[in-house]
C-alpha cells in the first residue's frame, strides 16, 4: 500500500482535483447561461482546487524530472559529472524548496493567527494558504527521494535517472 501511495499518490490527488474543476466549472457555465444565476462558492473553490493541482502536480514533476530545465552542459561532460550535476541540482532545488516552505508557513501561520476569511465562502483562508507550504513539502519529500534514488545509481555504477520524456 505504501509503495502504491508513493508511486501514485500526487497522481490521484491531480485526478480528484481537476474532475472538481471541471465539474464545477461546468454547472457553473450551465447555471449562469441556462439559469441567468450563479453562486460565488463555484468559482472560489475551483479557483482554490487549482491551487492544490499545481502545486501537488509540481511534486508530481519533480518524481518524473519533469520540471523545464536546461540541459546543454548536460551533453557537453561525462557521464560521471552529468550524475553528480543531477544531484546537485536536486540539492539546489531542495535548498529553495526548505527556504520556500518556511516563509510560506509563515504565512499560514499568519492566516491561522489572524483569522482572516475567503469572501464567498466565509471560512479561514489557512485551508487555502496551506497549498504552497503543502506543496513545498511534498517537493521536499520527493527531493530527497531523488537525491537518495540518484547517489545509489552512482554507487551502483548506474546513469541516474534523467526524467520522463515529454515527447518520444
Amino acid at each position: 500500500m505504501l509503495q502504491f501511495l508513493n508511486k501514485n499518490l500526487e497522481r490521484w490527488l491531480m485526478l480528484g482535483f481537476y474532475l472538481y474543476i471541471v465539474v464545477v466549472v461546468f454547472v457553473e457555465v450551465i447555471r449562469r447561461f441556462v439559469f441567468n444565476y450563479s453562486s460565488i462558492w463555484g468559482e472560489e473553490t475551483a479557483r482554490y482546487a487549482f491551487v492544490y493541482l499545481v502545486w501537488i502536480g509540481a511534486a508530481a514533476a519533480v518524481t518524473d524530472r519533469a520540471h523545464i530545465r536546461i540541459d546543454v552542459v548536460f551533453s557537453m561532460v561525462p557521464q560521471k559529472a552529468k550524475n553528480w550535476l543531477y544531484v546537485f541540482g536536486d540539492v539546489l532545488m531542495l535548498t529553495f524548496a526548505c527556504i520556500a516552505f518556511y516563509y510560506s508557513a509563515e504565512s499560514l501561520m499568519s492566516s491561522l493567527k489572524f483569522g482572516s476569511s475567503t469572501f464567498g465562502l466565509r471560512i479561514n483562508t489557512a485551508w487555502f494558504t496551506a497549498a504552497v507550504p503543502l506543496g513545498f513539502l511534498l517537493i521536499a519529500i520527493r527531493l530527497i527521494q531523488s537525491i537518495r534514488r540518484d547517489i545509489s545509481d552512482i554507487r551502483a555504477g548506474k546513469p541516474v535517472f534523467t526524467g520522463k520524456a515529454m515527447f518520444s
